[in-house]
């Protein structure tokens, strides 16, 4: 890698907030923080990109298909390298996984886990450009 491109690996990537009535909850944010949700098409429903002038912020989803197993919570994105030995070294260090591997169609792969303290986060593999 350059000298001039900073890496992703290691950064928050993203939030979002995963709950039986996204449609409901993406109303109160808006009220409350300004933010403007756009839908996101799912197919027979819409999840939401919640953005600030105009750059998504954060995502609000239902918790259907894919994302029924997701705790509802405000879950962090961490971007890793390498998901795989990522999710190796969680479970070698005392965490736990909480789902399996997920696709994220053609922007990579993620996966939740647990840290030794109870605590749940997203590891996500962006893929290479």
């Amino acid at each position: 890698m350059s000298d001039t491109k900073k890496s992703i690996y290691g950064t928050i990537g993203w939030f979002d907030l995963t709950v039986p009535n996204a449609t409901e909850v993406k109303d109160f944010y808006a009220k409350v923080t300004e933010w403007k949700p756009e839908p996101v098409s799912m197919g027979e429903y819409d999840d939401y990109n919640m953005t600030a002038n105009g750059e998504p912020k954060a995502g609000v989803c239902h918790k259907r298909g894919g994302n029924s197993d997701i705790p509802s919570q405000w879950m962090m994105y961490i971007n890793v390298r390498d998901l795989d030995h990522s999710r190796s070294e969680c479970t070698a260090n005392g965490g736990k996984l909480v789902t399996d591997i997920k696709s994220a169609g053609s922007m990579g792969r993620y996966c939740f886990i647990e840290d030794p303290a109870g605590a749940v986060c997203a590891l996500f593999e962006p893929k290479e450009a």
